[in-house]
């Protein structure tokens, strides 16, 4: 790059313009000497003292994930507006909460940032929460993004780290970030339901999803392809937390979402997930076979891998060899190899498979079975003197029968292979804060099947909302489980051909309960209401 190419321009009696400013940290101003002076589409001009430097305006395009377009300005008119911001920028920034820093970016008077009126992220709230903590937030081996990760107090890194930190703390499973034509919008999914929490100007768009890649170590100048990544935090003293990182192109920019994949929050007692006792009984019996295979089956979101996780880990002993592939890996535990499969080099669940058999080993968790050759190798394994654990997306029990039949699976190798089927689903639970007795609904209660003397007898609860649980009436969620063990006339009825229904029907003769009467019996309990237990159930 020469001067006589790049254009020459004044930047006296110039404005700074706050909103622009605030996308680069000072100390990368500072180290180039360069100003940003105006943006125009996905364009940034930037005013530079030496033009001759190649690097500053690929750091700049790094940290901010616009183009950037250099111009030529005098050293001392761009030292002097560097100045301007350090008195009235980032060093004020820095000792303001994160109320203020959000403030930053609004547009004089029209609330261009957003907090829903009834949103799970009150101000005062956040502010307190991110005070003193958002900082200990440390990028565990981010890539070298020099200043970027070093300033965490630059308003974008600040209110991105606040989001992230906000979530962890709420125990929310997945945080969406999607960009629209005039606006963004970011989400959390808590207990199941996903809430709008915060409402961002367009302008942040670019930032905001740079920033979020270059810490899931995505490529940020790739925009036309989905991508995975991975993030690792580190907060405060010993605690990390991972969040898997999906993006995927829209019309209006990238979505982004993140899973929190915190490990201190998986149950791994399975006393404490919501089997009551005889099924937990059924289940802890069958897990503990040497051979043979146990189906957990649900829709994604369910709990399955927490089900699964919990039973390896009652496994996981010295004598016992414990293999697990799975897409992605979750969670890291002690003692179990486990194996991320990779499609795009041939490592699928059928090809880790056949290596696990050269591996000598005593149980298998196959993440899915999802065909006719991942189901064909794990029964053979299951009948060659190995416990196999696996998932399949069906809506019960008994039709998981029927799913592997129609796989290709000969009835005769499904009787002879699988020991247990168990189905669930997440439930939210009543808050304990504002629980009280729900409006009469026999209607409700008769919809569930609750025989005429539950109706009499039993009074429903329901949460009344408060502060707690955010006036949702709910605060966590318990599973339901159905637990069908494969008795000897359930295996018989496989060979016959027998229906899913008539399947089902023997089941629940041999004290199977279904995952209505499992819901009912929590109603009982005053753990679930009336309608969460008709809206997990619908269609049983």
């Amino acid at each position: 790059m020469s001067q006589d190419i790049v254009p020459v321009i004044s930047l006296a009696d110039r404005e700074i313009d706050s909103q622009l400013i605030s996308l680069i940290p000072i100390k990368v101003l500072k180290k180039h000497t360069v100003v940003p002076i105006s943006r125009r589409g996905s364009t940034i001009t930037v005013a530079t003292a030496d033009p001759t430097n190649i690097f500053a305006a690929d750091e700049l395009k790094f940290i901010t994930g616009y183009n950037i377009e250099m111009v030529v300005a005098k050293r001392e008119e761009i030292e002097q507006l560097i100045g301007v911001v350090r008195l009235g920028g980032d060093e004020v920034l820095e000792g303001m909460g994160e109320e203020s820093a959000i403030a930053a970016y609004n547009e004089a008077g029209d609330g261009s940032i957003d907090f829903a009126a009834d949103s799970l992220l009150e101000l005062e709230d956040f502010d307190s929460l991110v005070s003193g903590a958002v900082d200990d937030i440390e990028v565990v081996e981010d890539i070298d993004e020099g200043e970027l990760s070093e300033n965490v107090d630059a308003p974008i890194i600040k209110l991105v780290n606040s989001m992230l930190l906000k979530a962890i703390h709420m125990k929310v499973s997945d945080i969406h970030v999607e960009p629209y034509e005039r606006q963004m919008r970011v989400r959390y999914r808590l207990d199941g339901v996903l809430k709008n929490v915060m409402t961002l100007p367009v302008q942040l768009k670019m930032p905001i999803l740079s920033r979020l890649k270059v810490m899931a170590h995505l490529d940020i100048a790739e925009r036309r392809l989905p991508q995975d990544g991975r993030i690792k935090l580190k907060i405060g003293k010993g605690r990390e937390m991972d969040f898997r990182v999906s993006s995927l192109p829209t019309l209006f920019g990238e979505k982004i979402v993140l899973r929190l994949l915190d490990k201190s929050n998986l149950q791994l007692d399975m006393t404490k997930l919501g089997f009551e006792e005889s099924s937990l009984d059924v289940f802890r019996h069958n897990v503990s076979q040497p051979w043979g295979m146990v189906l957990v089956t649900g829709p994604t979101g369910s709990g399955k891998t927490t089900t699964l996780y919990s039973a390896l880990s009652e496994l996981n002993k010295e004598d016992t060899n414990i293999m697990t592939a799975e897409d992605p890996v979750e969670y890291n535990l002690l003692g179990i190899n486990q194996v991320q499969m990779a499609d795009q080099i041939g490592l699928n669940f059928a090809a880790a498979l056949r290596s696990f058999l050269r591996q000598d080993p005593d149980v298998i968790l196959v993440g899915e079975i999802r065909d006719f050759e991942t189901a064909e190798i794990s029964i053979k394994a299951a009948l060659t003197g190995h416990l196999v654990l696996s998932t399949l997306h069906t809506n019960d029990a008994p039709s998981t029968v029927n799913r592997l039949i129609n796989m290709g699976i000969e009835p005769f190798l499904v009787s002879s292979s699988v020991n247990l089927i168990l189905a669930q689903r997440l439930a939210r639970k009543i808050c304990s804060k504002c629980v009280g007795p729900a409006e009469s609904n026999v209607a409700a209660m008769e919809q569930l099947g609750m025989t005429p003397e539950d109706i009499r007898e039993v009074t429903p609860m329901k949460g009344q909302g408060c502060a707690v649980c955010s006036n949702t009436g709910c605060k966590g969620r318990v599973a339901l489980y159905e637990v069908m063990a494969l008795s000897p006339e359930i295996k018989e009825a496989i060979v016959m051909g027998a229906s899913a229904t008539e399947i089902k029907e023997l089941a629940v003769e041999n004290g199977m309960d279904t995952l209505r009467l499992a819901g009912i019996k929590k109603i009982k309990a005053g753990l679930l209401s009336l309608e969460e237990v008709l809206r997990v159930t619908k269609g049983d």
